[in-house]
């Protein structure tokens, strides 16, 4: 499993997100407390947005608390959107392509999780990426494969559809050809101007999502788990919902996959 942060709101340095609070997700990387695994050391990655509509992306394969520039990196660069995520692989080899986030266009995701049995699948969900976007599956994992297959679904046109589309049609699959858990995602992603995070599973055992309104950087935190654990306002997101954070306010709906949606 893995760690993961977002922001949205005023520009901060990435910093706060990463490493300066006292659980930041450098600490995360070495001990997280949510999690089955404790250390989260197959490589990281940052997304951010700026000047530009497509994201900026930084990922390598070190363990975050091991790279020599990322500190440098977090205490200069300044964004109003952030996604940051620390790695332990399910399975999938430690390389630079496996790293999350991913990227397209003006569109970020990461994702905590596992779609059971993927490996012995793999094949046919890849073929269910469309042409157009096949060419940017770089990696082999099954976060790049749900990001990639909700692009082709219409995450610009209608992006909760096209994402639950996509969970479920990969959900379907395992449960034909793989095994338990089918699903367990925590996921987030932006298209620059908004910032979703989903807490969704096939069983009761969706990994944990909170969210928090820090009035001292006016804006909000997203996370696998609390940055600063004594702060008592976090707020948990409950299982099977998804929250749209924008412009200052976070809204709150049921993410259920519609077995209907997957193609025959």
């Amino acid at each position: 499993m893995c760690r993961w942060a977002a922001w949205i709101g005023d520009p901060i340095f990435l910093e706060e997100l990463i490493s300066r609070p006292d659980h930041s997700l450098i600490a995360q990387s070495q001990q997280a407390d949510e999690c089955k695994t404790a250390t989260n050391a197959d490589g990281f990655g940052v997304a951010w947005y700026d000047h530009r509509s497509e994201p900026g992306l930084y990922r390598d394969v070190y363990p975050a608390w091991s790279d020599p520039n990322l500190a440098a990196v977090a205490q200069q660069v300044k964004s109003r959107l952030f996604l940051a995520h620390v790695r332990a692989s399910t399975g999938t080899a430690t390389s630079r392509n496996n790293c999350h986030p991913f990227t397209s266009g003006h569109w970020s995701f990461m994702h905590n999780g596992q779609v059971g049995g993927f490996d012995g699948f793999r094949k046919s969900v890849d073929m269910g990426i469309s042409d157009a976007l096949y060419p940017e599956r770089k990696g082999a994992t099954d976060s790049e494969a749900i990001f990639l297959t909700a692009l082709g679904l219409g995450l610009d046109r209608d992006t909760l559809t096209a994402l639950k589309q996509a969970v479920c049609k990969i959900q379907y699959q395992s449960e034909m050809f793989g095994h338990s858990p089918h699903m367990r995602l925590s996921a987030a992603f932006s298209d620059g101007e908004r910032l979703y995070a989903v807490r969704y599973a096939s069983d009761n055992k969706a990994p944990t999502l909170y969210y928090r309104y820090c009035e001292e950087l006016s804006g909000y935190m997203v996370v696998s788990e609390p940055l600063a654990p004594e702060q008592t306002d976090w707020i948990e997101v409950p299982q099977g919902m998804v929250c749209c954070f924008q412009d200052g306010e976070v809204h709150q709906q049921s993410f259920l996959t519609d077995r209907t949606a997957v193609a025959a």
